[in-house]
């Protein structure tokens, strides 16, 4: 049975790649983007199945106004799909005010308030699938991209409350957790702090240096067929890690601070005072 999917950031990356895979199965889809010329080709192709939306997700109101758009033009939004964001790559200490609130906006509240929009729709439904696109850096973390880490981090709790609050409405929740592919999130993509700092030299040589190895960036093509398993799986994950380095960085992370746990027990049960 085809699905309504709503899906934000489908300008490019794997928005646009989700968008057109399920729309080749036959499922409707509702794909915003800034620019709306960047989803001509879709349109083309795949006529009323698909309705471009212009949004900017930091901008509640309008998320507000496009969900009910959608909800209203399609009948019902079976799956959200919240996938616009974007990473801002530089030092703590080199990122500014306006680069941090940025990053913040789009990558926490915009996907919070496209969550907050959508809910009322799945809760008259009584069913509905929200997958949000978050990071294995909000797992773990990183060096030269500690504020896009806490915005991942941020969504990582939001999500994780917000299955617990709608388990029994027959909404389900779950978190995609994937490493770095060669989309244009660390090209064209992504925001640059200054470098003017000369002490975190070697830091962003390091960095500069592991993003050079072509194993590290993953296909984005290898990410549709996991993405429609979640989507149609009728008990689906809490979280889905995509690629081996989010798989084998998230577990020796968990392990290490496992160990750091055990380290410290006594001093933790201590601390409770009875």
């Amino acid at each position: 049975m085809a699905k309504t999917v709503f899906i934000t950031g489908a300008s490019r990356g794997f928005g646009k790649l989700w968008a057109e895979a399920f729309l080749k199965r036959g499922d409707k889809v509702a794909a915003t983007a800034r620019n709306l010329s960047t989803l001509d080709d879709l349109v083309e192709k795949y006529g009323d199945n698909l309705l471009p939306v212009q949004l900017d997700v930091t901008d509640r109101e309008a998320v507000f106004n496009a969900t009910n758009n959608v909800a209203a033009h399609f009948g019902s939004i079976d799956i959200l799909i919240n996938n616009a964001g974007y990473g801002l790559f530089g030092t703590l200490e080199e990122s500014t005010e306006a680069q941090a609130r940025a990053q913040m906006e789009t990558n926490f509240f915009g996907l919070l308030w496209v969550t907050q929009a959508v809910l009322p729709v799945m809760r008259a439904q009584k069913s509905g699938h929200i997958i949000q696109v978050s990071s294995f850096l909000g797992l773990t973390t990183l060096p030269m991209l500690s504020v896009y880490n806490a915005s991942k981090f941020a969504v990582e709790g939001l999500s994780e409350t917000l299955a617990t609050e709608v388990a029994h409405l027959g909404i389900k929740v779950t978190l995609i957790e994937p490493n770095g592919y060669a989309t244009e999130w660390a090209g064209a993509s992504a925001t640059q702090t200054a470098a003017g700092i000369e002490d975190y030299a070697p830091v962003r040589e390091a960095f500069a240096a592991a993003g050079d190895n072509p194993d590290t960036w993953g296909k984005p093509a290898a990410t549709v067929a996991p993405v429609l398993q979640i989507a149609d799986s009728p008990n689906p994950p809490a979280r889905l890690l995509l690629g081996k380095i989010a798989y084998h960085g998230v577990v020796q992370a968990y392990a290490k601070k496992l160990a750091e746990v055990e380290t410290w027990k006594e001093v933790s049960i201590a601390a409770h005072g009875h």
